[in-house]
């Protein structure tokens, strides 16, 4: 089944042998998942076995991965002389969420016009349904907090203290509430029984149900409602499950160790018993717990089923043999000397395992010298300018390879690229921020399609002008000409005249008499072509009339880019709703261009980050925004025990406030009352303090696997630095890194 010259490592042998059934892949980093998933996907396609109208179905994580797979999957059809862009479909679960949703959103409650909230938004309503709840209950809080005189300490009510730590647990409040399905009149009426005093889930409670308020005033959902109604429409009708499991008969999940709760089970479902079901992933790389109700547990349990074939991909060709060998020795160390046993589950195997010599992905050259680990404690001032100082003379010295900064924080990573610029070091730091490039694309797109649907609109056709002239902005003097095109278009009565003139009836020959300019009568006449040729295009497929739109439109690749990714997803929406007309596919694209649907592939991570297009530059990332990337030389930094503990009695831990008594995580005690609240047995098993411990003990192991993800994200040049924190001598060096610091010296 293999295609000529392609040679496969053995793990991946065994895994394209695939036909059926349940398998579990564990594989390292590096070792080429996505590619390995994807010509699986291919190779399904090509030995048939799939019908023409059926799909594989392929679930990621995040948006920017979505393109990846379809590029990768087309390329490996058409090596094969099969059609592109045939026969699979591509989503994230928020993605595939909205696919279910549509086939009968009645079974959801919901109309066929809904609207999604999208994250910006979402953020924005609860940061003001926080804000509003303090300012009602001001002394409500009082009995967690460890000051006396509340008057006197006005500094917990700046933004970052106690208003963003209600809006932090407003937001894990509504987030574990949607996963478990628990509705606010739910939790209501959980609330009138006789039962222990909950009062950190009455403030919860209090502000989901002015949140989801607020979501049902804008006639919107936000994504984890579309996960949890997704599920709801399959757990309704058998039929609609029977439906997509004959349209999906075989479903490919990657980075399964980011899988939540619903997700397993919305996958579950479709696949159904005994069904044709693939995941993919690494516990160890699992870095998003913090943020999401996801959990490793999920695929660790699936990986242990006895009806799963397990698989494994351990082979990298990545890293050198050095950096392999510290990154399996974190794992090693994490589960046989942790000082900490409660961490010992952290990270597991397999190990990492380097490509044989001839593999078409061979290892870089060994060099144990270019791992550097600083012992001595840096100020935070000291650390950026060592860092800098370190990066600068490496791209100086190798002008062609690719260097990152990883920090824990947006705040920190920005200090670095700020001294970056002032030294006028060439930097990258497109991953800390986001752009709108989809948004704008689609949005020039949409308004073009407006007009068509309703091509006697004289003001619809002077904002679709503007749109094609829409370059011309820059250019402010400019602009006033077209600006006065527009206005003349806009007061057109009978547009008919104008477009499509005849002897009697010609709008432009009225024009003429009016604006003697021969720029004027110039500019009109090129725009008639223009739409003349879009109206003409109308009846063609929509797909291909966005191609035809976005020839006129564009001419940046990247834009065009994005508009076959468009064509591409409209063109699934039309095969869905064989019944949609132009006025529905320009909805679907007017809510894209208003970000409302970037869980459809179209995010601010909508142009997946390529490290190798940026060689003599220095990157600046988070140590989560780096997953799934690699670059040449990379600085791990602040690898202290405030960032990374352990369970020292000395350690500190970021999620717990220093205004809150006892050292209480307040996030982690709402969430436990809450789930004290919903469950079955009488209300007598909470008891304040422990759910904070457990939370402690998650953060450990989830910054373990954190450490260990930064350190495969190398190639060949690994520094890492830790500093001192803002109080002189306050922090220490992390545990873990202090074991990869012996480690290294008892190899030298």
């Amino acid at each position: 089944m293999t295609s000529p010259g392609i040679q496969l490592r053995p793990g991946q042998e065994a895994i394209l042998r695939y036909q059926g059934g349940r398998m579990g892949i564990s594989a390292v980093p590096g070792s080429g998942k996505t590619w390995t998933l994807a010509y699986l996907a291919a190779n399904l396609i090509k030995i048939g076995a799939i019908e023409p109208d059926q799909e594989i179905l392929v679930v990621t994580l995040v948006n920017a991965a979505v393109d990846n797979f379809s590029t990768r999957i087309s390329a490996q059809l058409e090596l094969e002389g099969l059609m592109a862009g045939y026969g699979y479909r591509v989503r994230t679960l928020h993605g595939l969420a909205n696919d279910i949703v549509r086939e009968r959103p009645d079974l959801a409650g919901l109309g066929t016009g809904y609207q999604i909230l999208d994250e910006a938004e979402c953020t924005r309503i609860k940061k003001r349904v926080a804000e509003d709840w303090l300012a009602a209950h001001p002394d409500f809080l009082d009995p967690y907090l460890a000051y006396e005189d509340y008057q006197k300490n006005k500094v917990f009510n700046e933004p970052r203290n106690l208003p963003g730590m209600v809006e932090s647990l407003a937001n894990a409040f509504i987030r574990l509430a949607k996963d478990r399905e628990w509705t606010p009149a739910a939790l209501r009426g959980h609330l009138e029984r006789p039962a222990l005093p909950l009062p950190l889930v009455e403030m919860g409670a209090a502000m989901y149900s002015e949140y989801q308020a607020a979501l049902s005033y804008r006639g919107g959902v936000d994504f984890d409602d579309l996960i949890r109604l997704a599920l709801r429409c399959l757990r309704s009708d058998p039929s609609l499950v029977a439906l997509l499991r004959q349209r999906w008969p075989y479903i490919l999940e990657d980075e399964a160790q980011d899988s939540s709760r619903l997700q397993q089970e919305i996958l579950s479902l479709l696949a159904g018993e005994g069904g044709n079901w693939v995941r993919v992933g690494d516990p160890n790389q699992a870095i998003y717990e913090s943020f999401t109700t996801a959990s490793p547990e999920y695929l660790l349990e699936f990986l242990d089923s006895p009806d799963v074939q397990a698989r494994t991909l351990d082979e990298s060709g990545r890293s050198t043999q050095s950096i392999i060998d510290l990154a399996n020795h974190l794992i090693t160390w994490t589960q046989e000397a942790h000082p900490n046993p409660e961490a010992r589950r952290a990270l597991t195997p397999p190990l990492i395992h380097p490509t044989s010599p001839d593999d078409p992905q061979p290892n870089p050259p060994d060099c144990p010298a270019c791992i550097r680990v600083v012992e001595r404690g840096l100020t935070p001032e000291q650390e950026l300018h060592f860092v800098v100082d370190a990066a600068e003379a490496f791209i100086a010295d190798h002008p062609d390879q690719t260097a990152a900064i990883l920090c824990l924080r947006n705040d920190r990573a920005y200090k670095f690229v700020d001294l970056l610029k002032r030294r006028k070091i060439p930097c990258v730091d497109s991953l800390l921020r986001s752009t709108s490039t989809t948004r704008l694309s689609a949005g020039a797109i949409a308004n073009i399609m407006h007009y068509l649907g309703d091509p006697a609109s004289s003001r619809k056709l002077s904002a679709a002008y503007r749109v094609w002239r829409r370059r011309e902005r820059e250019d402010e003097e400019a602009w006033k000409f077209y600006k006065g095109i527009a206005a003349l278009i806009d007061g057109c009565k009978n547009l008919e005249d104008y477009l499509w003139p005849s002897l009697t009836r010609d709008w432009l020959a009225e024009i003429g008499q009016q604006h003697q300019e021969p720029a004027v009568q110039e500019e009109l006449l090129a725009f008639r072509e223009v739409v003349q040729h879009w109206q003409a295009a109308v009846y063609l497929p929509i797909d291909q009339l966005l191609l035809t739109l976005a020839q006129d439109l564009f001419l940046d690749q990247v834009e065009l880019a994005l508009a076959y990714k468009l064509s591409t997803l409209l063109r699934q929406v039309s095969d869905a709703h064989p019944e949609w007309r132009l006025p529905q596919f320009t909805d679907e694209l007017a809510t894209i261009a208003k970000h409302e649907r970037n869980y459809l592939g179209f995010s601010p991570e909508e142009n997946a980050f390529d490290p190798d297009s940026y060689p003599g530059q220095v990157a600046v990332a988070t140590m989560h925004k780096a997953k799934g990337l690699e670059w040449d030389h990379v600085f791990l930094t602040a690898l202290n025990n405030y960032n990374f503990p352990s369970g020292e009695a000395y350690d500190q831990y970021q999620p717990e406030k220093w205004f809150v008594k006892d050292q209480l995580n307040l996030e982690a005690e709402t969430l436990a009352q809450l789930e004290t609240l919903m469950a079955d047995h009488p209300f007598d098993w909470y008891q304040p303090g422990q759910a904070s411990m457990a939370a402690r003990q998650e953060f450990i192991r989830e910054r373990l696997r954190l450490l260990f993800v930064g350190t495969t994200r190398a190639r060949r040049w690994l520094t890492a630095t830790w500093n001192t924190g803002r109080t002189a001598n306050k922090n220490r060096p992390a545990v873990s890194f202090v074991a990869m610091i012996n480690y290294l010296e008892g190899k030298s």
